[in-house]
């Protein structure tokens, strides 16, 4: 993380405390299966009873919550954040507070577009839209996508697509220029959880399916998602050329939605289009 001012490190820590104490005063002995013992002059757990819970030592579990300058480790907080019952967003809360990267969270793999999504996309019409997940795979887009940006029924991976689907190839601008660049994001996303099958998956059938991309994957690039400009030559409509603009879904957040927004003189192009495939 970037270095801090000594008055962000303080504001960090002030937080750190009274986060903590907070989520310590909400539970009660009850809530986590220990007796109470005592008079308790104040709601809540004791910071002792957090430290029993979490197997630290209770002078170490005081500096945390004084927000003194410790030394913490994932493995410590996981266990903090046990004891205390906190939500991944407050775990993830601690996390930052204590000068450590969130953790990543694990979104389910089945999980089904929304309908009120679903509607954003079709909405975008007669402008492309594009909901990919982490792995690229096409989860959904509405017609205008699939009509100027090559995309048919069989295509289900954008990467995979962009290397094998030969009418989408012809259609794009400078391919051979973009696909290092394009390898080299899809490398970078993959590198974010090693060892993922999905990943291996993608690149095993890419790998077999275009020795063009086993020699991009070779050089060992990485890049990210700067491209912001997408052009590409449609048979009927001529040059198309739009801004592209990906949002993070904000309860999928390995999920990213692509809306393609067309430069002068393309959307005229676009309606063109749709009176002449519509009739």
């Amino acid at each position: 993380m970037p270095r801090e001012s000594l008055a962000v490190r303080q504001h960090r820590r002030d937080e750190l405390r009274d986060f903590l104490r907070s989520r310590r005063a909400r539970l009660t002995p009850a809530d986590v299966g220990i007796a109470a013992a005592g008079r308790r002059r104040t709601p809540g757990l004791r910071r002792e009873e957090v430290a029993v819970l979490a197997e630290v030592g209770v002078s170490w579990y005081t500096w945390l919550e004084q927000g003194r300058d410790i030394n913490v480790s994932v493995d410590v907080l996981d266990a903090i954040s046990r004891a205390l019952r906190l939500s991944e967003a407050e775990r993830a809360h601690l996390y930052l507070l204590t000068g450590l990267n969130p953790p990543r969270t694990a979104a389910p793999r089945e999980a089904a577009v929304s309908a009120e999504l679903r509607q954003l996309i079709d909405a975008w019409h007669p402008r492309p839209a594009i909901l990919l997940d982490q792995y690229w795979n096409l989860l959904a887009l509405n017609d205008m996508a699939r009509m100027v940006f090559g995309y048919d029924s069989d295509d289900r991976n954008c990467l995979i697509s962009y290397f094998t689907n030969d009418r989408y190839r012809s259609m794009h601008h400078e391919w051979e220029s973009l696909a290092p660049s394009v390898v080299a994001a899809f490398r970078a996303d993959a590198a974010r959880v090693p060892g993922d099958p999905e990943f291996a998956r993608v690149i095993d059938e890419l790998s077999a399916a275009s020795p063009e991309f086993v020699e991009q994957w070779a050089r060992h690039d990485v890049g990210d998602h700067a491209q912001t400009v997408k052009a590409v030559t449609h048979p009927e409509a001529g040059e198309l050329v739009f801004d592209k603009t990906a949002l993070v879904v904000a309860d999928r957040p390995d999920w990213r939605l692509e809306l393609y927004n067309p430069r002068p003189g393309t959307l005229e192009r676009l309606l063109s289009l749709v009176v002449a495939v519509t009739g």
